[in-house]
């Protein structure tokens, strides 16, 4: 099957453009025809095109398209009516095409949810079961309000956890720039002064004799140590591709000190937002919990969830082996049993996500706040270590002089 781009005029003259796949022409012709489209021009998509990083398409026009197509829906428009405008309208070329796509398979006779799954790098299952939910029980600009305020809270998050990453992030490089410099070019331009002025090496502080040995050995062994930063690097990322190694850094990143605490929240906050949002939408508890398992972005809260939904299908509660798993914190365990007893679980969901979110907020600006003294406390110290060390012999000879 290929892809072919094409221009058709309509009964009332309207000229409309889209992407279709089929296995030539003839078919893009006829299926045309089909939707009573005069063909005028139909051309094969060369495959360079659909070359691309990642789906192309941000979450903030994800976010932008569900909320629009929410309120057009409910205004009454007709679906395929809808992803016309959205899709002309859109000013990502990428999620425009997609669109297109999307209303031609739905015109062709396929269902909503059925068009979206053939973009799975754009709407993940999350977003394809509550759609194929809102089709079966007649609410879809409901479900589509739900997924734009879930989109919208979700996106919040991640925010948060890369605006507290910035920060540190920027500054590691930085200092990392700057001691470079000074073990390559400052450190060594200061040892030939001090030749210069005729002291020896045994002459210099003992500090200023390590610094500068420091210095010998970065400048000596520079390749190897970016081939040796290379390969630790390079051996991370495999072990992280395997199972073993994937687990493996999951379950320390969740036990780590302070960083932990936080990731822990955000676990739970993510897993309670889209459990609450998929049952308030009338997924079945087992395709909801099977769902939440491949989003959970975390392998020990995914086998944990994946656990509870084997002990759902045998009979139990959720609130017993979700306290197994040992990951969820007592008060989320009670209030989701409380909430099973009560029959409101989604509702009860919701209000666990919300204050959760609310204790990242708290977290993340904690995590920012002791960050922040500690790295330039560290980094101040180390700059200013060597600084010193550069200048005890220019005291040391100034004091020679004036004695002189």
């Amino acid at each position: 099957m290929a892809e072919f781009t094409w221009e058709a005029r309509a009964r009332t003259g309207e000229l409309r453009k889209g992407v279709m796949e089929a296995a030539d022409e003839d078919a893009v012709n006829t299926r045309l025809r089909q939707q009573q489209l005069s063909p005028i021009k139909v051309r094969k998509r060369a495959a360079a095109l659909r070359l691309q990083i990642g789906s192309g398409v941000k979450t903030k026009d994800l976010v932008t398209f569900t909320r629009l197509f929410a309120t057009m829906i409910d205004a009454g428009l007709p679906l395929v009516q809808c992803l016309d405008i959205l899709a002309n309208q859109q000013t990502n070329k990428v999620f425009g095409e997609v669109l297109r796509d999307i209303k031609n398979t739905v015109e062709g006779g396929s269902s909503f949810s059925d068009a979206l799954r053939r973009h799975p790098k754009v709407f993940d299952e999350l977003f394809v079961n509550l759609v194929q939910a809102g089709e079966v029980g007649g609410i879809l600009d409901t479900i589509m309000a739900r997924l734009s305020i879930y989109l919208e809270k979700r996106q919040k998050l991640i925010r948060q956890v890369r605006g507290a990453l910035v920060y540190p992030s920027v500054v590691v490089v930085i200092a990392a720039v700057v001691m470079t410099v000074l073990l390559t070019f400052v450190i060594p331009a200061f040892e030939n002064m001090f030749k210069d002025f005729g002291g020896g090496k045994e002459a210099l502080p003992k500090l200023t004799q390590l610094v500068v040995a420091v210095s010998h050995g970065f400048v000596n062994n520079i390749i190897f140590i970016v081939l040796a930063f290379g390969g630790a690097v390079a051996g991370v990322m495999y072990s992280y591709r395997t199972p073993a190694g994937r687990r493996f850094f999951h379950k320390t990143l969740l036990k780590l000190p302070v960083l932990g605490d936080v990731m822990r929240k955000i676990a739970v906050a993510r897993f309670t937002r889209t459990l609450g949002t998929l049952l308030q939408s009338g997924v079945p508890i087992l395709d909801a919990l099977d769902i939440c398992a491949r989003t959970a972005g975390n392998v020990i809260i995914e086998e944990g969830v994946l656990h509870v939904r084997t002990s759902i299908s045998e009979g139990k509660n959720m609130a017993e082996p979700l306290m197994d798993t040992k990951v969820f914190p007592d008060m989320v365990v009670q209030m989701i049993a409380v909430g099973e007893q009560t029959g409101a679980l989604d509702t009860m969901l919701n209000k666990i996500a919300d204050f959760y979110e609310e204790e990242v907020d708290v977290a993340v600006a904690a995590l920012t706040s002791l960050i922040e003294p500690v790295m330039m406390v560290t980094i101040g110290s180390t700059v200013g270590t060597v600084l010193i060390a550069m200048y005890l012999p220019i005291f040391s000879l100034a004091g020679k002089i004036k004695s002189n």
